[in-house]
């Protein structure tokens, strides 16, 4: 049996290495569009206070999942699934090739989801979603700090991730102001005497939070971005961080059943039989999609398991928690997951 997995991170690669341990024989492919090896996402918002974070950050090198028996094609994109003949085409290294499967995994994670609004100015911002665009960032500050100055940040997004970078980014020295449009941070996430303690923290920490702003728009003045709110306030860069948006566009394209996520059942199986999905792409029967990093690896696992023919029961989502990477702050209450 052949199985093809899309995607490098958690979920990708727990599933991988796991079913390589239930199966010597079937073979075992790995499309990412990655180059930098296996890395941990969650460091990537205490991506400013690390400086050896490029190398810290990796967890394993793909050529020691090469080592392992995982066929690794990186820097690679799959272009198309191809449901009749059961092949997916890969385009990268300038050549286009075609290889075929018996079971597909989708594990591609999630993009920044920018607002509509703010999509026309999207060459004006970073985000940061990816060790690519954390590096980016990096080579951007170090070049302000090269000239004596301390960045000056402007970060669009009190959700989980915009307060994790504002609360780095002012840890290390920086001035951040944080807009938000909501009355309070972190809404989804934590009862509202918790927003108020992440509020003072993030205060005291040197954060400038603004809350119920209106970001209307942004423009380039010389050397500046500027952030128009009714009033207009300028800053060094600008980081759009207004949560994920799952990759479905494959899932799309090849006719599989799509709402916030790709539709699975309880077993990971899409709406064709040879084809799942895992972690921040999958949306269950219950219409969640389990965006963390326990339930993730525990949905990788269990494919593994169930694929190889020792799981015959469905995937039951572990009990689980979660908490902000925010310098100085534990929230009282349990976080909403």
């Amino acid at each position: 049996m052949h199985v093809i997995i899309i995607g490098s991170g958690i979920a990708g690669v727990s599933f991988a290495e796991k079913f390589r341990s239930y199966s010597a024989d079937d073979e075992i492919t790995l499309i990412t569009r990655e180059n930098d090896g296996y890395y941990s996402r969650p460091l990537l918002s205490r991506g400013f206070s690390m400086n050896d974070i490029e190398q810290s950050i990796i967890l394993k090198t793909f050529d020691k999942l090469r080592a392992s028996g995982i066929n690794i094609i990186s820097g690679a994109e799959i272009t198309a699934i191809n449901r009749s003949d059961k092949t997916v085409t890969i385009t990268g290294s300038s050549q286009e090739k075609s290889l075929h499967f018996d079971k597909l995994v989708i594990a591609t994670g999630s993009s920044a989801f920018i607002p509509p609004p703010f999509r026309p100015y999207s060459e004006l911002f970073f985000c940061l979603n990816s060790l690519v665009d954390l590096k980016a960032l990096r080579k951007f500050r170090l070049g302000l700090l090269n000239q004596n100055r301390q960045p000056d940040w402007a970060i669009i997004g009190g959700g989980l991730i915009g307060c994790e970078v504002a609360s780095d980014l002012a840890f290390s020295g920086d001035n951040v102001t944080l807009f938000h449009a909501m009355d309070r941070l972190m809404e989804r996430q934590l009862v509202a005497e918790d927003s108020a303690l992440l509020f003072d923290v993030l205060q005291n920490s040197g954060v400038k939070v603004l809350l119920d702003q209106n970001v209307q728009g942004f423009a380039k003045q010389e050397n500046k971005v500027c952030v128009k709110t009714g009033v207009t306030t300028e800053f060094d860069a600008l980081i759009v961080s207004c949560g994920f948006k799952p990759r479905t566009e494959l899932a799309e394209q090849a006719g599989l059943e799509v709402g916030r996520g790709i539709k699975v059942n309880q077993y990971m199986q899409t709406s064709d039989e040879d084809i799942y999905a895992l972690g921040d792409v999958a949306e269950l029967p219950n219409g969640k999609l389990y965006a963390f990093i326990l339930p993730i690896r525990s949905q990788a696992h269990w494919l593994a398991s169930f694929l190889a023919g020792h799981e015959k029961e469905c995937w039951t989502p572990p009990v689980f928690s979660t908490k902000a990477k925010v310098h100085g702050f534990e929230a009282v209450h349990p976080y909403n997951i």
